[in-house]
């Protein structure tokens, strides 16, 4: 089995060498795809500077958002398992056993990672909270899931499920879109419990609000229009 791990990265020169660190430590035979959305911290630099040992580094023309990175991530990923890793240590990479169960076991072909399940987690904003719930409790409506963390980056599928999407959004949209078309196709889903330690905007978190509404249009669109 290989997994292929994708990350989206845009201005985390803080945080990506811990990250790969902590990635390279899994145990699995995996490739590691970064998809570098033209950042401007040294991050890009940095990643030139990346050769071999399972790491394959993708830049991005210009920065066009998370969806735009994951499409290129996953025309370039060639694994049996493709999961989606955010590159902002938000999400830690000793969880991909729990990840990673269902499929291996043949009771999945998606899974979500989901904050809202138990794990422990840094406490953070009331009102993100309050957002994220509305966000998934709309998705749910219009797919019949029952999911509770729809937004949640860490999300991992078989092959054939990956090679059954072609993504439209360029911004965080890509969350519901992917959900939608999952659901639509009629997948197998699983959610397990993964612990989350958030930033503040100050430390560089990038979602707004702004992305939550567009996150609504989203949800109607690819389960209505689409």
């Amino acid at each position: 089995m290989l997994l292929s791990v994708i990350i989206p990265a845009y201005n985390e020169i803080e945080f990506i060498d811990e990250l790969l660190r902590r990635v390279k430590d899994t145990p699995y035979d995996k490739e590691i795809i970064i998809v570098d959305d033209c950042s401007t911290d040294g991050t890009r630099e940095y990643l030139k500077k990346l050769k071999g040992n399972g790491i394959v580094t993708v830049f991005q023309d210009k920065n066009e958002g998370k969806g735009a990175a994951l499409k290129a991530g996953m025309a370039a990923a060639t694994g049996d398992i493709v999961l989606i890793q955010d590159a902002d240590l938000e999400y830690d990479p000793r969880e991909y056993p729990v990840l990673l169960q269902p499929i291996l076991e043949g009771k999945a072909d998606v899974v979500y990672g989901s904050r809202f399940l138990g794990g422990p987690h840094r406490v953070l904003y009331f009102w993100h909270y309050v957002g994220n719930s509305m966000i998934t409790l709309l998705s749910n409506m219009f797919t019949n899931l029952n999911l509770t963390d729809m937004e949640t980056c860490y999300k991992v599928f078989r092959k054939e499920v990956i090679n059954g999407i072609t993504i439209e959004s360029k911004r965080f949209g890509v969350e519901p879109e992917i959900t939608a078309k999952v659901a639509k196709a009629g997948w197998r889903i699983f959610e397990v419990p993964i612990s989350y330690y958030g930033r503040t905007y100050e430390e560089g978190k990038k979602i707004t609000w702004r992305d939550g509404v567009k996150a609504l249009f989203t949800i109607i669109k690819f389960n209505v229009f689409k």
